[in-house]
Protein backbone atom coordinates (compact mmCIF):
# COMPACT_ATOMS: atom_id res chain seq x y z
CA UNK A 1 0.00 0.00 0.00
CA UNK A 2 1.31 3.43 -0.92
CA UNK A 3 0.17 6.79 0.36
CA UNK A 4 -2.91 7.94 -1.57
CA UNK A 5 -3.00 4.72 -3.54
CA UNK A 6 -4.51 1.33 -2.79
CA UNK A 7 -3.98 -1.57 -5.16
CA UNK A 8 -6.89 -4.01 -5.01
CA UNK A 9 -7.70 -6.52 -7.73
CA UNK A 10 -5.23 -4.71 -10.02
CA UNK A 11 -7.14 -1.43 -9.68
CA UNK A 12 -5.50 1.82 -8.66
CA UNK A 13 -8.37 3.14 -6.54
CA UNK A 14 -6.84 6.60 -6.24
CA UNK A 15 -7.76 7.13 -9.90
CA UNK A 16 -11.33 5.92 -9.66
CA UNK A 17 -14.04 8.36 -10.70
CA UNK A 18 -16.35 9.57 -7.96
CA UNK A 19 -19.88 10.36 -9.12
CA UNK A 20 -21.86 13.31 -7.86
CA UNK A 21 -25.36 12.73 -6.44
CA UNK A 22 -26.91 14.18 -9.62
CA UNK A 23 -24.82 11.89 -11.82
CA UNK A 24 -25.91 8.89 -9.74
CA UNK A 25 -29.57 9.87 -10.07
CA UNK A 26 -29.28 10.25 -13.84
CA UNK A 27 -27.58 6.87 -14.23
CA UNK A 28 -30.07 5.11 -11.96
CA UNK A 29 -32.97 6.55 -13.96
CA UNK A 30 -31.38 5.33 -17.20
CA UNK A 31 -30.88 1.89 -15.68
CA UNK A 32 -34.57 1.78 -14.82
CA UNK A 33 -36.13 3.51 -17.82
CA UNK A 34 -33.56 3.59 -20.61
CA UNK A 35 -33.16 1.46 -23.70
CA UNK A 36 -31.26 -1.86 -23.31
CA UNK A 37 -28.09 -0.21 -24.61
CA UNK A 38 -28.51 2.80 -22.28
CA UNK A 39 -29.15 0.47 -19.35
CA UNK A 40 -25.96 -1.51 -19.98
CA UNK A 41 -23.83 1.61 -20.32
CA UNK A 42 -25.38 3.34 -17.30
CA UNK A 43 -25.03 0.20 -15.16
CA UNK A 44 -21.34 -0.11 -16.02
CA UNK A 45 -20.73 3.57 -15.23
CA UNK A 46 -22.66 3.24 -11.96
CA UNK A 47 -20.57 0.26 -10.90
CA UNK A 48 -17.25 1.90 -11.80
CA UNK A 49 -18.32 5.17 -10.20
CA UNK A 50 -19.02 3.51 -6.84
CA UNK A 51 -15.98 1.29 -6.42
CA UNK A 52 -14.58 3.71 -3.86
CA UNK A 53 -17.75 3.16 -1.83
CA UNK A 54 -16.94 -0.55 -1.85
CA UNK A 55 -13.36 0.20 -0.80
CA UNK A 56 -14.52 2.32 2.14
CA UNK A 57 -16.68 -0.58 3.37
CA UNK A 58 -13.93 -3.17 2.82
CA UNK A 59 -11.55 -1.17 5.01
CA UNK A 60 -13.85 -1.81 7.99
CA UNK A 61 -13.20 -5.54 7.65
CA UNK A 62 -9.43 -5.50 7.19
CA UNK A 63 -7.22 -6.98 9.89
CA UNK A 64 -9.10 -10.27 10.10
CA UNK A 65 -6.64 -12.21 8.01
CA UNK A 66 -8.87 -12.12 4.93
CA UNK A 67 -7.49 -11.32 1.48
CA UNK A 68 -8.45 -7.69 0.64
CA UNK A 69 -8.90 -8.67 -3.03
CA UNK A 70 -11.48 -11.28 -2.05
CA UNK A 71 -13.34 -8.85 0.20
CA UNK A 72 -13.32 -6.21 -2.55
CA UNK A 73 -14.73 -8.62 -5.13
CA UNK A 74 -17.45 -9.74 -2.72
CA UNK A 75 -18.22 -6.09 -1.95
CA UNK A 76 -18.62 -5.37 -5.67
CA UNK A 77 -21.20 -8.16 -5.83
CA UNK A 78 -23.11 -6.37 -3.07
CA UNK A 79 -22.77 -3.10 -4.99
CA UNK A 80 -24.20 -4.68 -8.15
CA UNK A 81 -27.13 -6.12 -6.20
CA UNK A 82 -27.78 -2.67 -4.71
CA UNK A 83 -27.72 -1.04 -8.16
CA UNK A 84 -30.06 -3.65 -9.64
CA UNK A 85 -32.55 -3.40 -6.78
CA UNK A 86 -32.46 0.33 -6.01
CA UNK A 87 -35.65 2.31 -6.60
CA UNK A 88 -34.66 5.81 -7.84
CA UNK A 89 -38.15 7.15 -7.04
CA UNK A 90 -37.39 6.90 -3.32
CA UNK A 91 -36.05 9.98 -1.57
CA UNK A 92 -32.95 8.13 -0.37
CA UNK A 93 -29.31 8.52 -1.33
CA UNK A 94 -27.90 5.52 -3.15
CA UNK A 95 -25.07 5.19 -0.62
CA UNK A 96 -27.63 4.92 2.21
CA UNK A 97 -29.12 1.90 0.44
CA UNK A 98 -25.92 0.51 -1.03
CA UNK A 99 -23.66 0.43 2.04
CA UNK A 100 -25.85 -2.04 4.03
CA UNK A 101 -26.10 -4.25 0.91
CA UNK A 102 -22.30 -4.28 0.54
CA UNK A 103 -21.80 -4.93 4.26
CA UNK A 104 -24.35 -7.74 4.16
CA UNK A 105 -22.62 -9.43 1.24
CA UNK A 106 -19.23 -9.25 2.95
CA UNK A 107 -20.67 -10.55 6.22
CA UNK A 108 -22.23 -13.50 4.44
CA UNK A 109 -18.87 -14.26 2.87
CA UNK A 110 -17.06 -14.01 6.22
CA UNK A 111 -19.72 -16.10 7.92
CA UNK A 112 -19.49 -18.86 5.32
CA UNK A 113 -15.68 -18.74 5.36
CA UNK A 114 -15.20 -18.20 9.09
CA UNK A 115 -11.99 -19.66 10.50
CA UNK A 116 -14.12 -21.07 13.31
CA UNK A 117 -15.95 -23.48 11.05
CA UNK A 118 -19.64 -24.02 11.62
CA UNK A 119 -20.75 -27.47 10.54
CA UNK A 120 -22.95 -27.79 7.46
CA UNK A 121 -25.72 -29.42 9.47
CA UNK A 122 -25.73 -26.58 12.00
CA UNK A 123 -25.84 -23.96 9.22
CA UNK A 124 -28.73 -25.84 7.61
CA UNK A 125 -30.56 -25.90 10.94
CA UNK A 126 -30.01 -22.16 11.38
CA UNK A 127 -31.18 -21.26 7.86
CA UNK A 128 -34.23 -23.51 8.21
CA UNK A 129 -35.06 -21.82 11.53
CA UNK A 130 -34.70 -18.39 9.92
CA UNK A 131 -37.09 -19.36 7.13
CA UNK A 132 -39.68 -20.65 9.59
CA UNK A 133 -39.26 -17.53 11.72
CA UNK A 134 -39.98 -15.32 8.70
CA UNK A 135 -43.02 -17.40 7.72
CA UNK A 136 -44.48 -17.29 11.24
CA UNK A 137 -43.80 -13.57 11.56
CA UNK A 138 -45.77 -12.88 8.37
CA UNK A 139 -48.54 -15.29 9.35
CA UNK A 140 -49.01 -14.12 12.97
CA UNK A 141 -47.86 -10.51 12.58
CA UNK A 142 -45.35 -11.00 15.42
CA UNK A 143 -42.01 -12.65 16.00
CA UNK A 144 -42.38 -16.32 16.97
CA UNK A 145 -40.82 -17.79 20.11
CA UNK A 146 -37.97 -20.27 19.95
CA UNK A 147 -40.38 -22.93 21.20
CA UNK A 148 -42.73 -22.31 18.26
CA UNK A 149 -39.88 -22.57 15.76
CA UNK A 150 -38.49 -25.71 17.40
CA UNK A 151 -41.97 -27.29 17.46
CA UNK A 152 -42.38 -26.93 13.69
CA UNK A 153 -38.83 -28.16 13.05
CA UNK A 154 -39.38 -31.06 15.49
CA UNK A 155 -36.05 -30.46 17.23
CA UNK A 156 -35.15 -29.40 20.81
CA UNK A 157 -35.28 -25.63 21.29
CA UNK A 158 -31.65 -25.71 22.46
CA UNK A 159 -30.62 -26.89 18.98
CA UNK A 160 -32.34 -23.88 17.41
CA UNK A 161 -30.69 -21.40 19.79
CA UNK A 162 -27.21 -22.89 19.33
CA UNK A 163 -27.54 -23.00 15.53
CA UNK A 164 -28.71 -19.39 15.26
CA UNK A 165 -25.98 -18.15 17.61
CA UNK A 166 -23.34 -20.03 15.62
CA UNK A 167 -23.93 -18.04 12.43
CA UNK A 168 -24.26 -14.61 14.04
CA UNK A 169 -21.27 -12.30 13.83
CA UNK A 170 -20.87 -9.85 16.75
CA UNK A 171 -21.93 -6.30 15.88
CA UNK A 172 -20.84 -3.12 17.62
CA UNK A 173 -23.61 -1.15 19.34
CA UNK A 174 -22.11 1.95 17.74
CA UNK A 175 -22.24 0.62 14.18
CA UNK A 176 -24.33 2.99 12.01
CA UNK A 177 -27.33 1.44 10.29
CA UNK A 178 -28.85 4.55 8.68
CA UNK A 179 -28.04 8.19 8.02
CA UNK A 180 -30.05 10.87 6.24
CA UNK A 181 -27.12 13.28 6.12
CA UNK A 182 -27.97 14.95 9.44
CA UNK A 183 -28.84 12.23 11.93
CA UNK A 184 -27.16 8.86 12.20
CA UNK A 185 -29.01 5.90 13.70
CA UNK A 186 -26.85 3.31 15.41
CA UNK A 187 -27.53 -0.31 16.38
CA UNK A 188 -28.02 0.74 20.01
CA UNK A 189 -30.88 3.06 18.94
CA UNK A 190 -32.86 0.06 17.71
CA UNK A 191 -32.66 -1.81 21.01
CA UNK A 192 -35.62 -1.40 23.35
CA UNK A 193 -35.12 -0.60 27.04
CA UNK A 194 -37.04 -3.26 28.97
CA UNK A 195 -36.30 -2.05 32.50
CA UNK A 196 -39.35 -1.40 34.66
CA UNK A 197 -40.69 2.15 35.02
CA UNK A 198 -39.79 2.68 38.67
CA UNK A 199 -36.15 1.64 38.14
CA UNK A 200 -35.79 3.96 35.17
CA UNK A 201 -37.20 6.91 37.13
CA UNK A 202 -35.10 6.19 40.19
CA UNK A 203 -31.90 5.96 38.17
CA UNK A 204 -32.41 9.19 36.28
CA UNK A 205 -34.31 11.14 38.96
CA UNK A 206 -36.10 13.15 36.31
CA UNK A 207 -39.72 13.41 37.44
CA UNK A 208 -39.58 17.19 37.66
CA UNK A 209 -37.54 17.58 34.50
CA UNK A 210 -40.03 15.52 32.49
CA UNK A 211 -42.80 18.01 33.31
CA UNK A 212 -40.99 20.62 31.20
CA UNK A 213 -41.02 18.48 28.05
CA UNK A 214 -43.51 18.82 25.22
CA UNK A 215 -46.31 16.27 24.83
CA UNK A 216 -44.55 14.69 21.83
CA UNK A 217 -41.27 14.38 23.74
CA UNK A 218 -43.06 12.80 26.70
CA UNK A 219 -44.85 10.34 24.44
CA UNK A 220 -41.66 9.29 22.68
CA UNK A 221 -39.76 8.79 25.96
CA UNK A 222 -42.71 6.84 27.38
CA UNK A 223 -42.82 4.52 24.38
CA UNK A 224 -39.05 4.12 24.30
CA UNK A 225 -38.19 3.68 27.98
CA UNK A 226 -41.45 2.74 29.73
CA UNK A 227 -42.73 0.32 27.09
CA UNK A 228 -39.35 -0.79 25.74
CA UNK A 229 -40.08 -0.05 22.07
CA UNK A 230 -37.40 0.52 19.44
CA UNK A 231 -37.13 3.79 17.57
CA UNK A 232 -38.51 2.13 14.46
CA UNK A 233 -41.60 0.93 16.37
CA UNK A 234 -42.11 4.40 17.87
CA UNK A 235 -41.78 6.03 14.46
CA UNK A 236 -44.42 3.68 13.04
CA UNK A 237 -46.85 4.36 15.89
CA UNK A 238 -46.47 8.15 15.84
CA UNK A 239 -46.24 8.51 12.08
CA UNK A 240 -42.83 10.17 11.71
CA UNK A 241 -39.43 8.94 10.48
CA UNK A 242 -37.00 7.03 12.66
CA UNK A 243 -34.48 9.82 12.17
CA UNK A 244 -37.00 12.30 13.65
CA UNK A 245 -37.63 10.02 16.61
CA UNK A 246 -33.87 9.82 17.19
CA UNK A 247 -33.52 13.61 17.01
CA UNK A 248 -36.49 14.33 19.35
CA UNK A 249 -35.40 11.65 21.83
CA UNK A 250 -31.85 13.07 21.96
CA UNK A 251 -33.17 16.61 22.46
CA UNK A 252 -35.50 15.51 25.24
CA UNK A 253 -32.76 13.64 27.09
CA UNK A 254 -30.39 16.60 26.73
CA UNK A 255 -33.11 18.83 28.19
CA UNK A 256 -33.61 16.46 31.12
CA UNK A 257 -29.87 16.37 31.85
CA UNK A 258 -29.72 20.18 31.93
CA UNK A 259 -32.60 20.33 34.41
CA UNK A 260 -31.38 17.67 36.82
Amino acid sequence: MQYGKVEICGINTSRLKVLSENEKKELLLKIKNGTPAEKRTAREKMINGNLRLVLSVVQRFLGRGENPDDLFQVGVIGLIKAIDNFNPSLDVRFSTYGVPMIIGEIRRYLRDNNAVRVSRSMRDTAYHAMQIKEQLTIKNNREPTVEEIASIMKVPKENVVIALEAIVEPVSLYEPVFSDGNDTIYVMDQIGDNRDDSTWLEELAVKEAIKNLSDREKRILTLRFFRGKTQMEVASEIGISQAQVSRIEKGALDSIKKNI
